[in-house]
């Protein structure tokens, strides 16, 4: 018994490797943001239409941020500033996929 409970503790474990070992960190493209989406959960969300997301997570246009994160202030607001101007910015993710398959991000970088 105890053989076949390690047996699949194993393979469980294995399953959920590939998942995060795909997951890379690195800037995406610089491209206007789509949506900016304050939440009750800790967190806001940044829906980006680019064409590449380093991440691998399965949701490739929404990033997410946690606002007791350190840089969470600046980051809302170049997020916001983009959003209303029309300007273009890009996102730093860290290769950290949460639940929904959304890009955790650490840093933002905006042009005119």
């Amino acid at each position: 018994m105890k053989r076949r409970l390690r047996y699949f503790v194993t393979l469980a474990a294995l399953l959920l490797i590939p998942l995060t070992a795909i997951a890379t960190s690195g800037w995406t493209n610089y491209v206007p943001v789509a949506e900016l989406t304050p939440s009750m959960h800790g967190r806001f969300l940044i829906k980006l239409k680019a064409p590449k997301n380093p991440s691998g997570c399965k949701n490739k246009d929404t990033f997410y941020h946690d606002y007791d994160a350190p840089g969470s202030e600046p980051i809302f607001r170049i997020a916001l500033e983009a959003l209303t101007s029309g300007k273009k910015i890009r996102v730093y993710v860290t290769g950290r996929c949460e639940l929904n398959g959304y890009s955790e991000i650490s840093s933002v970088s905006i042009i005119p």
